[in-house]
């Protein structure tokens, strides 16, 4: 069994401390602790990931890498794999709390325009023995008698704070409009779940589709990501034919702009002699951003803990 050195250990800490990381940011501590680029030592970068999951996988962890959905950033995180009953006693939530937590994310899944959000008015007057009634199926014809009294008796404000909590730890998020949305957390979790629930896949990378554009066809349910979206209009001059009804999409490509970035991932290592810290890059116009929400990020306290959480709720229904 090879031991992880302190360099592993580092990336580990930094995720477990921190929480999810974007891409860039997760790279800049890759160069610190190790002196390369992960862009120009691509394998040396996949090696060392592959390394921490074989160790992660004896105590039923992995390093996981997604894409946020609702900016379109690569983020990197640890994700608990235990999925087992016993998974859900020790974390920060209750039983109540994981209840109403599905009920959000079952709701964003089932809205057919694939918005990826719910108004939080929507989330608060989600109904907690609904969930109960749907994870019993035919035996639910007791009514409210059958409802724990925890779930009956989950007020309105337990609520508010229950939607406060989960966006701090970023299993929920705040789109721009104001909007309820999955956090990066439960993109990472869910990955697998996402994919169990019938939820229809991006035609370009194969991913569940929470939110996508949907086919203007009304009849059709084709569903590709935003950020695919623009890809694929960019290899193709703005224009699209549906591969499952044939309908056209057309949308007009923004033109790029000259614009001053950071030169994130150029900037000097531990190797490397310094350099200009900005360099001229072509960029699309941000506009071509009006329709992805950003959601904001916070820090966690415990990562190991908070990750049983969604493990956990599966396995009730």
């Amino acid at each position: 069994m090879a031991v992880l050195n302190w360099k592993h250990h580092t990336l580990i800490q930094a995720l477990m401390t921190r929480g999810p990381l974007k891409e860039n940011e997760f790279h800049k501590i890759f160069a610190a602790v190790t002196g390369k680029n992960p862009r120009s030592h691509e394998r040396d970068f996949n090696d060392f990931l592959l390394k921490i999951n074989k160790e992660l996988s004896y105590v039923q962890m992995e390093l996981r890498r997604c894409r946020n959905q609702n900016d379109g950033q690569v983020c990197y995180g640890l994700v608990n794999n235990v999925s087992d009953e016993q998974s859900k006693f020790g974390t920060k939530y209750s039983v109540p709390q994981i209840t109403f937590y599905k009920g959000v994310i079952e709701a964003i899944m089932q809205d057919a325009t694939a918005q990826g959000s719910i108004s939080t008015i929507d989330a608060l007057n989600i109904r907690l023995e609904n969930q109960v009634h749907r994870g019993m199926g035919s035996q639910s014809q007791g009514g409210l008698s059958q409802v724990p009294p925890a779930l009956r008796n989950f007020s309105m404000s337990q609520k508010e704070k229950t939607l406060d909590e989960l966006v701090h730890d970023q299993w929920l998020c705040h789109t721009p409009d104001g909007d309820i949305g999955l956090g990066v957390k439960s993109y990472l979790d869910l990955r697998s779940w996402f994919h169990n629930s019938g939820i229809p896949t991006c035609e370009v990378c194969n991913e569940a589709a929470i939110k996508a554009k949907v086919c203007q066809n009304e009849g059709c349910m084709l569903r590709i990501h935003h950020y695919c979206l623009k890809k694929k209009l960019s290899q193709s001059r703005g224009k699209i034919v549906c591969p499952t009804c044939g309908v056209q999409w057309e949308f007009q490509i923004p033109k790029p702009e000259a614009i001053e970035v950071e030169d994130e991932l150029n900037e000097p290592t531990v190797s490397q002699p310094p350099a200009g810290s900005k360099r001229r890059k072509l960029k699309a116009n941000r506009n071509a951003d009006a329709d992805i929400g950003a959601c904001g990020s916070s820090q966690v306290s415990s990562a190991t803990n908070l990750k049983r959480v969604t493990r956990s709720y599966t396995r009730m229904t």
